[in-house]
């Protein structure tokens, strides 16, 4: 009985990794974007990284529990170690990205410490404190990462020994977006593997999990190092695809920025971290064409309208083709 049990959940976690005929064609058209859409190509490369970055968080807020305002911590450490990787050493981007998120995974590494005790309010302030530190040191090691005025002279190699970058942005568009599906598909069987199912069961109940022999703070250390890991990946395909990088990466508003994009999208669900990148970076752009002073206000009161109405009903089509269950389940 206890096998056929064992058997039935595997197969359910199974089940939701596999791939829908309409993500197939999302994550299609979405690669040809840079092509179909080339004038909005920079954009495009835009949304691609907040979206990476917002999978980083949701790895830890939606399906662990651990909220975080200081995730901006490794997506700067990522920035930071991919750009000064390139102006030192080597100027391949694909080399430069493991660099970047093995900087910020050994970051995550070390400061997973601190998630492991205390309540959601210490946890809240401290990781906060590690991202203030981590931008005032780069403040200081001015001779290192050029203080305040950022790191420039960061000139990046041709992808693949063959792709230049260019000025609009299809080439950094297409390496981000093919970053973020990789890094999808390797999350989506990460959440989907029973790993993934003990994080959710120390997400809903800490202490039971404890209870039913669930190594809680080795987990949390795991996942937390993993989302540091692809937090830095996002950081190091902003300072590539830029060709520079500043004290802009460890600001609080990037962490405040990314836990809008959740709440816009949906936590525990990795196409949630995915669409409000696209939702955020879209009103963003429109809005503050318009009124570039008072962009924020705009945001904000559609963040009312949606918590008023609620995000059910406004992506009630999702539904329609049966994203209800798939891939960590909708929100």
């Amino acid at each position: 009985m206890a096998q056929n049990n064992h058997s039935v959940s595997q197969n359910s976690l199974l089940s939701r990794a596999r791939w829908t005929w309409w993500e197939v064609l999302l994550w299609a058209l979405a690669l040809a974007s840079p092509l179909l859409l080339s004038s909005h190509a920079l954009i495009i490369n835009e949304i691609a990284i907040v979206a990476l970055f917002a999978l980083s968080l949701d790895l830890i807020l939606g399906y662990t529990g651990i909220v975080s305002l200081g995730h901006a911590a490794f997506f700067g450490m990522g920035a930071y170690s991919a750009a000064l990787f390139a102006k030192h050493f080597m100027p391949d981007p694909l080399v430069g990205l493991l660099v970047g998120m093995g900087a910020a995974g050994l970051l995550g590494a070390l400061c997973s410490a601190t998630i492991l005790r205390g309540t959601d309010l210490t946890r809240l302030m401290v990781t906060l404190g590690v991202g203030l530190i981590l931008m005032e040191l780069a403040n200081k090691l001015d001779w290192l990462t050029g203080g305040a005025d950022g790191l420039q002279g960061v000139v990046m190699g041709p992808l693949l020994g063959r792709f230049e970058f260019d000025l609009y942005g299809r080439v950094a568009a297409w390496y981000s977006l093919t970053v973020l599906l990789l890094v999808f598909v390797i999350a989506r069987r990460f959440v989907s593997s029973p790993f993934g199912a003990t994080l959710k069961a120390i997400r809903d109940n800490r202490l039971r999990a404890m209870a039913v022999g669930i190594s809680v703070n080795s987990r949390l250390a795991v996942v937390y190092t993993v989302a540091a890991a692809l937090s830095g990946a996002a950081g190091a395909l902003l300072a590539q695809t830029t060709g520079f990088a500043s004290l802009d990466v460890f600001e609080f508003h990037r962490s405040a920025d990314v836990m809008l994009i959740l709440v816009i999208g949906g936590v525990g669900w990795l196409y949630g971290g995915v669409a409000g990148a696209i939702v955020f970076k879209l009103m963003q752009d429109a809005i503050s064409s318009i009124t570039p002073q008072y962009w924020t206000f705009w945001i904000g009161l559609f963040l009312v309208v949606l918590v008023l109405v609620g995000r059910e009903r406004l992506i009630r089509p999702w539904t329609w083709f049966g994203a209800k269950g798939k891939s960590g389940g909708a929100p």
